[in-house]
């Protein structure tokens, strides 16, 4: 395996678990770099997928006693059954509209353009939303949700879908614009990941199994553990941040970053491939 490849991958990899669960988008970012790196293949685009599944292990492992509680008491709490079942409600969304729509989005909205534009309407929501959460949430802990709640979350993560938009920050933000405290949004999009991207490595390695072969084992190997452990500094670090902080720091660096791909794409002095 060619070395310089798999130093791409290990880039890929930190990009992917840093940006996973921000605000900011961790599909934009991998386009932009993949991009930059020359790494923006059908190949590629299947990796980008693929080594989400890393970051989603980080989730599990910060989350390993909520979930491991939940799964012993499915048969007898019905506090564990609704939070299962609010979180499948949350998943089916995407799974539905994902299949649907997985091919167009691929082919049309993987660009710099696309991601640029996204990155700068999704700032304006945030700040928007930021000025509401000065009211008082009426969901505080995950635990209060209710199947509706899990639903909405889970139509409004859709949006995620377009490349800048951020899955993260569609369903943390809109989390909590319908109502949920800054820490049970957060949490409950942590949990939401977890069925949404495994489903969604898992669909895209079937769907272009053909591009694939075993010599691109060590490829996504790398990228797979740098995510993990990326993903898993990012997390604790985010848990600590909301505590204290606004998600505005994260609409202007949207903002920002958005900018600078645009002028740079309109100037040409950056070529963003497509």
């Amino acid at each position: 395996m060619d070395i310089a490849l798999l130093g791409k991958a290990a880039v890929m990899g930190v990009v992917e678990g840093l940006t996973e669960f921000l605000p900011i988008s961790s599909t934009g970012h991998l386009i932009l770099a993949g991009s930059l790196l020359g790494f923006g293949d059908d190949k590629a685009k299947v990796f980008d997928i693929a080594i989400q599944t890393g970051a989603i292990f980080a989730v599990i492992l910060v989350y390993w006693q909520k979930i491991r509680d939940t799964v012993l008491a499915l048969p007898s709490q019905p506090q564990a059954q609704r939070f299962a079942l609010n979180v499948l409600i949350g998943f089916l969304p995407a799974a539905i509209i994902g299949l649907l729509v997985y091919k167009t989005i691929k082919e049309h909205l993987f660009n710099a353009p696309v991601v640029a534009g996204a990155f700068i309407v999704g700032a304006f929501i945030i700040l928007w939303v930021e000025k509401r959460a000065k009211l008082v949430p009426r969901i505080q802990t995950i635990d209060d949700m209710r199947w509706t709640d899990a639903l909405k979350v889970g139509l409004v993560q859709c949006l995620g879908m377009i490349p800048g938009t951020s899955r993260s920050g569609a369903t943390i933000i809109g989390g909590m614009l319908l109502g949920l405290s800054r820490k049970a949004a957060t949490e409950f999009s942590f949990f939401l990941a977890i069925p949404t991207l495994i489903g969604a490595g898992v669909y895209s390695l079937y769907k272009e199994r053909a591009l694939l072969a075993l010599s691109d084992l060590p490829l996504f190997l790398v990228g797979l553990v740098v995510s993990f452990l990326s993903a898993w500094l990012c997390i604790r670090w985010l848990l600590r941040y909301i505590a204290t902080h606004s998600f505005a720091g994260f609409a202007y660096y949207r903002i920002l970053f958005g900018a600078v791909v645009l002028a740079t794409a309109w100037s040409g002095l950056v070529v963003w491939a497509d």
